[in-house]
């Protein structure tokens, strides 16, 4: 008996000490980015000129248009915006599915416990629920 609620109890602890990433709604964004929470999008230049961005998000280009990673020049730039691995922050590209596998390294590898991405991306989750764009100078 004793042994199983020592694995028990192992399982839980180490499944707690790492945090998932969370999905959350363009509303969600909206009421988090108001109390000061950081929204990062992680497209391409390319991408925020063609669509925009959401207002007052940070650029911050992880993969390239080649799908390669800038894994030390992002996390640079991640560390100036976010101080310690328990602050909050939101990620976003064009349909969620690089900021699915960025954010699950974040918080599965990296350590960081409060990592959330916008649902469906910028496409779905954001312009499909009439939500604005801040269109770039040229």
């Amino acid at each position: 008996m004793f042994r199983k609620l020592f694995i028990v109890s192992i399982f839980l602890a180490s499944s707690l000490a790492f945090a998932k990433l969370q999905s959350i709604t363009a509303d969600e964004l909206v009421a988090m980015q108001k109390k000061g929470i950081p929204v990062i999008d992680i497209r391409t230049p390319q991408e925020w000129n063609e669509r925009g961005v959401i207002p007052n998000a940070h650029l911050m280009m992880f993969f390239d248009k080649n799908g390669k990673p800038h894994v030390d020049e992002w996390m640079q730039k991640l560390s100036q915006l976010i101080k310690t691995k328990d602050d909050p922050f939101i990620i976003y590209c064009a349909h969620a599915n690089r900021t699915k596998a960025l954010g699950n390294w974040l918080s599965d590898k990296v350590g960081f416990k409060n990592v959330y991405e916008l649902k469906g991306g910028i496409e779905y989750g954001w312009i499909d629920k009439g939500k604005k764009v801040k269109k770039l100078a040229k």
